[in-house]
């Protein structure tokens, strides 16, 4: 194990759009926040996003990879260090907080932006991972302008499926509802999609297989009775998602829906000194452009924090 040294200001663990515009903030305030990313996932699931085209001043678009790129390089012109390593563990009470990373060291600092994001439940079937991007997505508000006139198809049953279904319906020529047994959204959901004049329902049906070559072509069905092929142009997954809260279980308080608890509007946590941003903390919106005003929330919380401790506490690395 080794120790990095006297206590940072500030460290960011994550990063995605809310970690990476919190360091953006942090560093502008001198801050000289370290970004934990991950040595796996480091840019947060934008990084498998082939094109945004809803995050505001890209009127052409723009690649999700770039946007996250240019995201970064904008936090280290202000003084951001960037590490691309996991987080093991973390120590969260008292003034000083104890982050330890995978390579055995131990970061010491005075705040914690926690802002992990969350994590697409999949269908873990072969070829998704591959056409991730071709055909194969899980934002219909992020991908649904590029199936304009195709046939599509939504995995899941809950409100958030049907809500994806039905604005999918703005796009796309027929939007299919793949349930694995029976739908378990509102009622008020179910009769809208029933009342859509594009949506058509497939019950009973689990999605076995995944097919295309540089894009899907369609799908494989198993119903209790037979099993078929399903052409398709896209198919959007929403089996739900989750909060990567594991690092916090037992050490921040959580909501009902397992996101971090803060106070109110604020990021503020449970825990003193600690603040959490992004999809981390909503389980509802989850859009790369909510989750880096979440972030600008943060660092302005983490800065007023700061600003309270005692000039003596205070001891930038």
């Amino acid at each position: 194990m080794t120790t990095a040294g006297g206590p940072r200001e500030l460290i960011i663990i994550g990063s995605g759009p809310a970690a990476l515009t919190a360091a953006i903030y942090a560093a502008r305030a001198n801050l000289n926040p370290l970004v934990l990313a991950s040595s796996v996932s480091a840019g947060g699931d934008l990084m498998t996003t082939t094109e945004v085209d809803n995050f505001p001043g890209f009127p052409d678009g723009v690649q999700g990879p770039e946007l996250m790129a240019a995201m970064q390089e904008q936090a280290e012109k202000f003084g951001a260090e960037v590490v691309y390593d996991d987080v093991v563990d973390l120590r969260l009470h008292g003034e000083t907080k104890q982050v330890t990373i995978g390579d055995g060291t131990v970061h010491d600092c005075l705040a914690v932006i926690f802002a992990t994001g969350s994590a697409y439940r999949k269908l873990n079937l072969p070829d998704e991972e591959r056409l991730s991007g071709h055909g194969i997505s899980w934002c219909a508000t992020c991908d649904g302008f590029f199936f304009r006139e195709k046939t599509i198809a939504v995995v899941g049953g809950g409100d958030s499926a049907l809500e994806e279904a039905l604005f999918l319906t703005k796009f796309a020529a027929k939007v299919y509802v793949l349930v694995r047994s029976r739908l378990r959204a509102s009622k008020a959901m179910q009769d809208r999609a029933n009342r859509n004049p594009k949506i058509e329902f497939i019950f009973d049906s689990a999605v076995v297989a995944l097919h295309g070559d540089d894009h899907l072509s369609g799908v494989t069905l198993v119903t209790p009775y037979a099993s078929r092929h399903l052409p398709l142009d896209g198919l959007f997954v929403a089996v739900g998602s989750d909060p990567r809260t594991h690092l916090v279980h037992g050490k921040l308080a959580l909501t009902v829906h397992g996101t971090v608890e803060v106070d109110g509007r604020s990021s503020r946590t449970s825990q003193a000194g600690v603040f959490a941003a992004g999809d981390v903390i909503d389980p509802t919106y989850r859009q790369a452009v909510t989750a880096a005003a979440s972030g600008t929330v943060a660092a302005l919380d983490v800065e007023h924090y700061l600003a309270s401790l005692t000039s003596t506490s205070r001891k930038p690395q």
